[in-house]
């Protein structure tokens, strides 16, 4: 059983020109497939879609039962690709991926780091340079997110995918030395590295010279004065 239930109708024809129709009645096509069975063509209420993506906390990886009117009423689904409008952002298209909930399913899950990079305090700055990893797991175990807390990263400090931690029962089905964070050195930051103690010193000592040649020069005029 799936975490939510959506309405879906059966969609006879295909095409562009359908497709623009569903869209005017605020309507989406889409295709369930998978679960050994032929591909179902479906149309759906994109906002009310919209809205259990936005509500649901497992955002597209919710298991979702559809319902209504359709040969594919009763069987649960993920929503697998996503097409929108390049502009609007509006859906254009969604396939929806048939779940066997005894069986473990391969699945892009979002990392999400937290905290406040020491490095950063440092002037640092965070580069995150995946943002996803793919996992195999049960579909009713499958997570929001993958948290990463990344105070502890100083400069220059690396975080690969096998420094994330995920239960037990997950596997990573992503290369495990990939980099996923990195906390990079600004270059004037790593030039001037121990360098403001030695330049204190020597506008100490610049100021220093400069108040004897002042002094010394003060002491020539008054001999001259005299």
């Amino acid at each position: 059983m799936g975490d939510v239930k959506f309405a879906v109708e059966a969609r006879d024809s295909r095409g562009t020109g359908n497709a623009r129709r569903l869209r005017m009645l605020g309507m989406a096509p889409g295709v369930v497939y998978g679960g050994g069975r032929e591909a179902t063509a479906i149309s759906f209420d994109a906002a009310a879609f919209e809205r259990l993506l936005e509500t649901s906390h497992g955002g597209v990886n919710t298991l979702i039962d559809l319902e209504g009117a359709s040969a594919v009423s009763g069987r649960t689904v993920i929503a697998k690709e996503l097409q929108r409008e390049p502009v609007r952002g509006g859906l254009v298209h969604v396939d929806f991926l048939e779940i066997d909930l005894k069986a473990k399913i391969e699945i892009a899950v979002p990392i999400h780091l937290t905290g406040t990079a020491a490095g950063v305090v440092l002037g640092g700055v965070l580069d995150q340079q995946l943002r996803e990893v793919t996992l195999l797991c049960m579909p009713d175990a499958i997570p929001d997110d993958i948290e990463v807390d990344v105070s502890g990263m100083e400069l220059g400090d690396t975080l690969h995918v096998f420094d994330l931690t995920v239960p037990n029962d997950i596997e990573f089905h992503t290369d495990e030395s990939l980099t996923v964070a990195t906390v990079l050195v600004p270059r004037g930051l790593a030039e001037g590295e121990g360098e403001p103690a030695e330049v204190e010193g020597e506008e100490e000592e610049s100021a220093a010279a400069a108040e004897g040649d002042l002094k010394d020069a003060g002491e020539k005029s008054e001999d001259g004065g005299s």
